[in-house]
């Protein structure tokens, strides 16, 4: 059968002033078209729609989905189709959508053979398209939507609607409906189904202030009218599964018709991993039942359980098992498992007892969350008919996975994922920092191990998660429709989607950096700290890196159309400004401390900056909150992110301290040199010096005089040698000057070479800047291929290899977006791994010339994976040239229980990179062959950093160093 992906559809080229006809798709058939071709079938064509025909005793969602299309083609052609219950009055041709067995004209059709269903029938979720000739009396042709099941009818809906041009973000993100004045079906038969994960969906994590106060605001709490348009939204992403808002609301109780109504929409409802039986904590608390202990207080929790599977009766849901501590915490240690085994077993018996039903036919899951995973690791014993919910870290890392080869559970297994988190080793709720290829990695690396009973990820507020979420919907539908190297069509097909074609292109790029800026690590765990202010001029490479973006973002701003500015705000605009503002403000925070301890007189100028900077941040929430589309989105920017002390946030933005300090009535100079801390003449026990250059990387380097005094003064450079360029050589300093300093290497002799700079300032002080320049001999130009030490390290970025061998079986691939820096490597199958790394092991070889010898360091960077298998550890080996390979393992060092958040665990989350350092020996100078080698699968590469000496702290590592690969060898099979 024929599969293919939801449909992303945009005519908002007209918009744009321009006309295509080409209706694009994530994938599969593109159906609709907006001008005519031979054989299509008009929905609307001369302002004309035809009649939609559906059965009256149809599904009731399906019924209102019909109304949304209804609606749908209004807004897109401005004439509204009528939807008809009766074959009488159809007119020569119309619409016909229904769900097999609910529909008494489409059952005619299946009966007298004049529609083919054999590519549905039976199967979950699946739906076609065709045309039909003369299906009743009177109709010459018809267009048919038909649906195997209730969502299978309601899906072929809402893709005929997407790729009309209405996005599934129209209300969520306030993208408009571009017009058309004509709707075509292109003649041919369409079969979309079934999902390959069968229940996916979203968890509303409502932490206040953001969604629960907006839900307040709009709708008196979370109302039938709020869960509408979430359950709209579900389902036009092809979803059909939700966990609802839980910490002060009762999906239940608060409003009766919530789970009517989810019921009639087709949503099948669960709750959280620590909500067992259907019920809300809430409730809990609301009933005042007593301690949250079952060994203490069996009785009640039993009732309580048993209402609330009776209130759930028929309505589709999937009933959570098992039991946490009072409040999403972990019960206490000395829980054992044969507690919770017969708490499971109580449940079982609820479940029978109060449905009448055969509880190993009632969907259920258990959920492996923090503390249960090392209980289900040690024992535990789960019935195999419930779906057991393997979870990640938080932190989107997935903790366990099955072993390859393990027999199937009639239960199967599913995956509780996190786009936003409540917890340590800090919250991340703000906005949105969520990489779609980490997640492509680590989803992929789930269902490869046959995780595809269950996929739900919590999302926070939903807003501002609108890109990852479309994209965990999208790939859960169908894996395969979605390899690595199409991880930048997507963003740029979900461009297109929302803003039309003409800039589609500029805003995937901005969407994918943004992204990947914003996950090297959370807003929330920025601090003055975290980015190097000496070395590798990291800070203000970071802060350069954010206000190009920022520039690119608000110059295509100006291009985009006024009806589409508030989208373009939502999605786009607002977190590339928002992650700039944060990051310079602690940045600019630093500096301030930096130049107050130093006695700058600039320092003073950034205190200021850092309350504009504050206040910039204020302004930023306030538009999203009040100003964009209306004020429809009050509140959702209230999240707290700046001035975080501990895991838990702040009850509100703190202005991070800075220093102001006096100055005297005089001028004083004082210098720093890039790499170093101190200051000049005031640390006269360590001498000033540079980093070393040399003749492949050609650095430049930087000197700041600056003014510790009011008064302004005349400084002057002098090099010690003619080929040692310092601009400016001289000029007024009135809080500081920066001076930049290279080589001119076609004049520098051969060797290495001690000199300086002299920096002469008021009353004749001056300062000597020491320099060592090594113009190396070798290697020739001629005979470069690959890396070159310079300043004391080799920085090598994963994909930049010089070979790449892969085994008969097993191969190496390159995910772009996959890293901090660059991209990530990993190999696949991800199922596979080898028993001992050797010469037909997959190989990346990494070319080096190194000017040293002696004992080195490699320090590997790899995406925070975890030890999926519950094994000693996954493990890669490293080494160079012909040595034996020194296998490591990467988990080591994590023996904590991990829900107690080890130190090792929040480092490598909080900085989102796994960094492992092993020793080596370089005999001779030369070029020689670092060797990295696969030994189990799920570990992805992303960085090497060779460190022969002078490999200096900072949060990225240092920039690649100069290389050329005059032929990368792309992988080859080992011999």
């Amino acid at each position: 059968m024929k599969t293919f992906y939801r449909t992303l559809t945009f005519t908002l080229l007209a918009v744009f002033l321009f006309h295509t006809d080409c209706i694009l798709a994530l994938s599969g058939d593109k159906f609709i078209s907006h001008t005519p071709e031979p054989g299509s079938f008009a929905i609307v064509e001369n302002s004309t729609p035809v009649n939609i025909y559906v059965d009256e005793n149809d599904y009731r969602g399906l019924l209102k989905t019909v109304d949304s299309l209804q609606t749908d083609i209004k807004k897109i052609t401005g004439v509204e189709p009528a939807i008809v219950h009766s074959t009488d009055t159809l007119g020569a041709e119309a619409v016909f959508i229904g769900t097999i067995g609910r529909n008494r004209v489409i059952d005619e059709l299946i009966l007298n053979k004049k529609l083919d269903v054999s590519g549905i029938s039976g199967k979950w979720e699946s739906y076609t398209i065709q045309t039909v000739t003369e299906p009743v009396p009177g109709v010459t042709r018809g267009l048919v939507i038909a649906g195997s099941d209730k969502r299978g009818s309601i899906y072929g809906c809402y893709e005929l609607s997407e790729q009309s041009g209405v996005s599934p973000w129209y209300w969520w993100a306030d993208v408009p409906v571009p017009e058309n004045k004509a709707i075509y079906f292109k003649n041919r038969k369409i079969i979309n189904g079934p999902p390959k994960v069968k229940y996916r969906g979203i968890f509303l994590n409502d932490e206040e202030p953001a969604l629960g106060r907006w839900a307040v605001e709009k709708y008196g709490g979370f109302t039938h009218e709020f869960y509408e348009k979430v359950f709209e939204l579900i389902l036009r992403l092809k979803g059909n599964y939700l966990w609802p808002a839980m910490w002060w609301a009762s999906f239940n109780s608060d409003d009766p018709l919530n789970p009517e109504l989810a019921d009639e929409y087709g949503i099948v409802m669960g709750t959280t991993h620590h909500e067992p039986m259907m019920r809300a904590h809430a409730e809990w608390k609301q009933s005042k039942g007593g301690a949250w202990n079952y060994e203490t207080n069996e009785e009640t929790l039993k009732k309580f359980w048993a209402d609330g599977i009776k209130r759930m009766g028929d309505y589709e849901s999937i009933v959570t098992l098992a039991m946490r501590g009072d409040g999403d915490e972990a019960m206490s240690r000395e829980t054992n498992i044969k507690l919770l085994e017969k708490i499971v077993k109580d449940q079982r018996d609820i479940l029978g007892s109060a449905t009448g039903k055969e509880v190993t036919e009632i969907p259920q899951l258990w959920a492996l969350y923090k503390e249960v995973q090392d209980y289900y690791d040690k024992g535990m014993v789960v019935p195999e008919d419930v779906t057991l919910l393997l979870c990640d870290d938080n932190w989107g890392n997935v903790r366990r996975l099955p072993l390859p080869g393990t027999p199937p559970r009639k239960g199967g297994y599913g995956m509780y994922y996190h786009f936003d988190f409540v917890g340590g080793p800090r919250n991340y709720k703000w906005i949105n920092t969520v990489s779609i290829p980490r997640v492509w990695e680590q989803m992929n690396l789930s269902y490869r191990h046959g995780v595809d009973r269950i996929w739900i990820v919590n999302v926070g507020d939903l807003k501002p998660m609108e890109l990852p979420i479309s994209f965990f919907m999208d790939y859960a539908w169908n894996p395969d429709e979605w390899p690595a190297e199409r991880l930048p069509e997507y963003t740029r097909i979900w461009a297109e989607q929302q803003f039309g074609k003409e800039h589609s292109a500029e805003i995937a790029t901005i969407l994918d950096e943004y992204t990947k800026f914003n996950s090297r690590r959370k807003p929330e765990m920025i601090g003055p700290d975290t980015y190097s202010l000496v070395n590798y001029r990291e800070a203000d490479r970071i802060i350069d890196e954010y206000k190009k973006l920022a520039e690119r973002a608000q110059k295509l701003e100006a291009k985009i159309l006024p009806e589409y500015k508030d989208s373009y705000f939502e999605l786009v605009l607002h977190p590339v400004l928002a992650g700039a503002i944060l990051n310079e403000l602690h940045i600019t925070t630093a500096k301030n401390r930096l130049y107050a301890a130093q006695g700058r007189a600039a320092a003073n100028a950034l205190a200021e900056k850092v309350e504009k900077l504050f206040r910039k941040d204020g302004e930023l929430s306030y538009k999203y909150n009040r100003v964009i589309a209306g004020g429809k989105w009050n509140h959702m920017m209230d999240q707290t992110h700046i001035s975080y002390t501990g895991w838990q946030q702040p009850e509100k933005d703190e202005i991070p301290e800075v220093e102001q300090i006096d100055l005297p009535e005089s001028p004083e100079m004082g210098v720093a040199v890039e790499g170093m801390e101190n200051w000049w003449p005031g640390n006269e026990e360590t001498a000033a010096s540079l980093p070393e250059f040399d003749n492949y990387n050609r650095q430049t380097y930087y000197i700041e005089v600056f003014n510790r005094g009011l008064v302004p003064f005349e400084f002057r450079a002098e090099a010690g040698a003619s080929w040692i360029n310092a601009t400016p050589q001289e000029g007024t300093v009135d809080e500081q000057q920066t001076i930049k300093v290279s080589i001119d290497w076609k004049k520098t002799p051969k060797g290495t070479h001690d000199n300086s700079i002299e920096i002469t300032g008021p009353y004749g002080n001056s300062v000597n800047i020491e320099l060592k320049v090594k113009n190396h001999a070798k290697p020739e130009t001629e005979d470069i291929n690959g890396f070159i030490e310079g300043n004391g390290y080799i920085s090598v970025e994963a994909e930049h290899f010089t070979n790449a061998v892969n085994s008969d079986d097993i191969k190496w691939a390159t995910i772009q977006g996959l890293s901090r820096t660059l991209s990530g490597i990993i190999t696949e199958p991800v199922t596979k791994s080898v028993e001992k790394p050797g010469n037909d092991t997959p190989v990346l070889e990494y070319r080096m010339f190194f000017h040293t010898k002696g004992e080195i360091e490699v320090h590997t960077y790899l995406s925070p994976t975890r030890n999926i298998y519950n094994s000693d550890g996954l493990h890669y080996a490293v080494s160079f040239d012909d040595e034996t390979p020194g296998i490591v393992n990467i988990h080591e060092n994590d023996r904590a229980p991990d829900w107690y958040y080890p130190p090792v665990w929040s480092e490598a989350v909080g900085k989102n990179i796994k960094e492992i350092i092993s020793k080596h020996y370089i005999s001779e100078p030369g070029w020689h062959i670092l060797k990295y080698r696969m030994v189990d699968p799920a570990i992805v590469l992303q960085k090497i950093v060779v460190n022969t000496g002078g490999l200096k702290p900072s949060y990225l590592g240092p920039p690649e160093s100069f290389y050329r690969i005059t032929e990368q060898k792309k992988p080859l099979q080992a011999q």
